[in-house]
């Protein structure tokens, strides 16, 4: 199984708690061009009435939620969940402080634990290629959402960052081949059908944005935060000698393409 949906290599490793998404946030919080904030519009693609049931599904470290608090509607009433416990706290002590009150849960999304037609809100961020069942899960989100509901997921296209995995390979090209089978398998070019097959309307908006990376260290701990460097671990100092002298070679900037987008499906 590729590690991209290997549920015990997730929940224990690479999810076992948010150091390593927030390695990778900072990179888009630091240098994006687009500086709206991918959270922000994310949340305007929303659609939600009061009251509401809202589900959110892989929910991470809550940080959706907590660059919006100030549009959260009294009448919403929000269930958090993630599979990996330790993500899951990080949420809840993340939110603790606010307001507004949360449910937080851990749930597969493959077997959602609530009745059918629960929800008028699901919610999907960046988690469905982890899955490795979708069509389980995907038929699970429709199953507890009331009709009428909405399912929101976000992903990304297959040109995502496409210069960081170029770069590592350049670094060691023997990284390419560890990775060969590691394709992610919901992208803004396939989630469509995927989705199509369980939703009679299903819309997607992209988001425009760019990396200008100009901090070699910062480059370097997203790297390191992903799997594709598993196998050169204990070569951190090295890739970012290596970052460095890209970038010296660039004007001081290794700019990066985003392709980013979100699924509206009802």
């Amino acid at each position: 199984m590729s590690k991209i949906n290997d549920q015990d290599y997730l929940c224990n490793e690479q999810y076992k708690d948010a150091s390593n998404l927030n390695a990778r946030i900072r990179i888009h919080l630091e240098f994006s061009t687009n500086r709206y904030g991918w959270f922000r519009w994310v949340f305007d693609q929303y659609d939600i009435g009061s009251p509401a049931r809202i589900l959110e599904l892989g929910c991470g470290p809550g940080d959706l939620w907590l660059d919006n608090i100030d549009r959260i509607l009294e009448g919403w009433e929000i269930t958090l969940s993630d599979f990996s416990p330790g993500m899951l706290d990080q949420a809840r002590e993340k939110l603790a402080s606010q307001n507004h009150p949360f449910t937080f849960e851990t749930i597969d999304a493959q077997s959602i634990p609530y009745d059918a037609d629960r929800f008028d809100i699901v919610i999907a961020n960046h988690f469905l290629y982890h899955v490795p069942d979708r069509p389980k899960a995907l038929s699970e989100i429709h199953r507890v959402l009331k009709p009428g509901g909405r399912f929101y997921a976000t992903t990304i296209g297959n040109g995502h960052m496409k210069e960081l995995p170029e770069l590592i390979t350049q670094f060691d090209p023997t990284i390419e081949d560890y990775l060969a089978n590691d394709n992610f398998p919901f992208t803004l070019e396939t989630g469509a059908a995927q989705l199509g097959q369980f939703f009679s309307e299903v819309q997607l908006r992209r988001y425009l944005d760019e990396l200008r990376v100009t901090d070699a260290n910062i480059l370097a701990d997203y790297a390191f935060s992903t799997m594709r460097m598993e196998l050169v671990k204990d070569r951190r100092d090295e890739f970012l000698r290596f970052l460095e002298q890209e970038m010296d070679a660039n004007g001081g900037v290794i700019s990066i393409k985003k392709d980013s987008g979100i699924f509206i499906a009802r």
